[in-house]
């Protein structure tokens, strides 16, 4: 039997998602493995696979809130604005207290305007920025809108080069790394993301993930999702099998229920047979998936 679903990998730090993409693909036995949100390589944490057949799920993922565990060095910038990067400044931040962060930080909760970094994967005129950036080249970048939700400060060490514990809850298309060299500009003392951990994406946390040395096709068919049970802040629909004959060729079905960009239409077998729209009593498939025989 094929794999088909979704799996909740812990990143270990050293390796990029591409990396992780890679062995799960081998370990699978397939080809079809994709990731839905990209983890630094120097990060850990939670990373969200497709496989199979789910692969064409994984635009629904990209919009889930993500929390993050980060380190905020104060006093020290650099060129990546993480510490991978080459130092470009160095500045005393001993005098910098708690509540001094505790009044800078709300300044940066909500929707706020963030710049993304070169060594992101904002695309300038046709090419990723961290590609301009390996090639030593520094471009004039767009400031964009991203949400910021909460921040919480778990603990501060004052010190030449303080360091702030960050517990960061955002909407996508947030750099971290930028949030964390923000702050420190903002202390006027700049600031670099010295360490990172995704915790969850939606429901997804670290404590359910599969870690990577567990990584096998044995572990990978345990911890798997199943897609009819991947996205669950969808509103589900159980077809009859009459209506998964009409589905399975495309055909709107009729149902009394509450408009809805996207529905899960779900078999009697309790597999994800489709992906749907409900409008004024019917439901339009936009989205169908074949089923594998029993």
């Amino acid at each position: 039997m094929s794999i088909n679903g979704v799996l909740v990998v812990d990143k270990a730090a050293g390796i990029t998602s591409h990396d992780v993409v890679g062995k799960v693909r081998r370990a699978a036995g397939t080809k079809r493995v994709g990731h839905t949100g990209t983890l630094d390589p120097d990060a850990t944490g939670v990373l969200v696979i497709c496989i199979g057949q789910a692969t064409r799920l994984a635009e629904y993922f990209v919009d889930r809130g993500k929390c993050y565990s980060a380190l905020c060095t104060l006093g020290v910038t650099t060129t990546s604005e993480d510490a991978s990067g080459d130092i470009l400044t160095e500045t005393s931040a001993g005098h910098i207290t708690e509540e001094a962060l505790l009044e800078v930080i709300p300044r940066f909760i909500g929707e706020i305007q963030q710049i993304p970094p070169m060594v992101s994967a904002v695309h300038h005129n046709g090419k990723r920025l961290y590609e301009l950036a390996r090639a030593g080249e520094v471009v004039e970048r767009e400031a964009r809108t991203i949400r910021i939700d909460s921040i919480t400060l778990n603990n501060f060490t004052p010190s030449e080069t303080g360091t702030a514990s960050l517990e960061v809850q955002c909407g996508k298309g947030a750099y971290i790394r930028t949030l964390c060299a923000d702050i420190g500009a903002a202390l006027g003392v700049g600031g670099h993301m010295s360490g990172l951990r995704r915790t969850s994406v939606g429901p997804f946390t670290a404590e359910d993930a599969l870690r990577m040395e567990d990584l096998s096709r044995e572990s990978i068919e345990r911890m798997l999702i199943p897609a009819a049970e991947a996205m669950p802040w969808f509103p589900a629909v159980t077809l009859s099998v009459e209506e998964q004959g009409d589905v399975s060729q495309g055909k709107v079905v009729i149902r009394a229920g509450t408009d809805c960009d996207v529905v899960r239409l779900i078999t009697i077998a309790g597999d994800l047979a489709a992906l749907a729209s409900w409008r004024e009593g019917s439901l339009y498939p936009f989205k169908v998936f074949p089923q594998e025989p029993a």
